[in-house]
């Protein structure tokens, strides 16, 4: 008798953990739908503009490797990407950022070609330098072909103290257009990047929108165009919206960065939310390239330049 007590109990028990158990299954997976369509939400939150995180850039969050920061950018609403070094990354490696970024549907920043701070380059006509030049922008086309890049990065180099500044402009501007004959086939656009030399980079060519507006001109070529830095502009000339619409026509790229300090805009005097605005409505559909740091440390100083970014984006 006892032992027929304790069956139909032992079977109760047995259904009652079934039920538990389904139920409890049945919860996750509501619990984790619910997840998915909040991470969905959360990723099809996109920036109206393309800014673009530097690879690595959240790696407090998503750790060293270069696809898990790719996925953690696109959750988070980034539409782009740039890397200044990946020339010098495997090709292995490079052939797998850009096949994660297609499927990701992430465009590609201009990444850096020629940009030698140390040395007279393309200001003489030195028919050596020359030759190199030409020979790296081969191996520019060839790395762009492999990572889906449609701009590439270039720096003129230093100016000469030894040569009247209007024969070195010519030497720039007959240079750039060796370039360009290589280059121009593929469809990859050089982007020439005026810099600062009162904090960063003193004795360089190339400072300033003016400058590089007529450069592009006079080089007549849709392969050599303009990346606008607006931290490194703001620090040489200001005049930061009227210089963007006068020289409108030749601008390909942006950099990003607030002043002083260099980190993510809202940190320093920069309106980057005016200027976003500006260059939104005027139809801009390229990249801004987020080379700048961060004004705080950590997973704190991450989510700092993301909200930073979304409130300049609320336009």
């Amino acid at each position: 008798m006892k032992n027929v007590q304790e069956n139909p109990h032992s079977d109760r028990a047995k259904i009652s953990r079934r039920g538990l158990m389904a139920s409890a299954a049945a919860a996750a997976v509501a619990i984790s739908a619910g997840a998915s369509k909040s991470r969905a939400a959360t990723a099809a939150k996109k920036f109206k503009l393309k800014y673009a995180p530097t690879l690595g850039a959240f790696r407090q969050h998503a750790g060293k490797d270069p696809i898990d920061n790719l996925k953690f950018m696109a959750d988070q609403g980034f539409t782009a990407m740039f890397d200044n070094g990946m020339m010098g990354k495997p090709k292995d490696l490079q052939e797998k950022i850009a096949k994660e970024m297609s499927r990701l549907d992430m465009t590609l920043g201009p990444f850096v070609l020629y940009a030698d701070f140390g040395v007279k380059s393309f200001v003489t006509r030195d028919p050596e330098i020359r030759k190199m030049l030409i020979d790296r922008m081969k191996q520019g086309v060839e790395c762009a072909r492999r990572v889906n890049a449609r701009w590439a990065l270039v720096v003129p180099g230093r100016f000469d103290e030894g040569l009247e500044w209007d024969y070195q402009t010519a030497n720039v501007i007959d240079n750039l257009k060796y370039c360009a004959e290589v280059v121009e086939p593929s469809g990859l656009v050089l982007v020439l990047e005026p810099l600062n030399a009162w904090t960063n980079h003193p004795g360089l060519f190339l400072t300033k929108i003016p400058q590089s507006y007529m450069i592009c001109r006079a080089v007549d070529s849709p392969s050599v165009k303009i990346v606008n830095d607006i931290y490194h502009q703001q620090i040489t000339e200001g005049n930061l919206i009227p210089n963007i619409d006068m020289a409108w026509s030749e601008i390909a790229a942006f950099h990003l960065g607030d002043n002083p300090g260099r980190n993510e805009p809202t940190t320093g005097e920069i309106n980057y939310k005016n200027i976003f605005k500006h260059i939104y409505n005027k139809g801009y559909k390229g990249v801004l390239c987020m080379e700048h740091g961060r004004s705080k440390r950590g997973k704190e100083g991450e989510m700092a330049v993301i909200e930073a970014y979304r409130a300049c984006d609320d336009f």
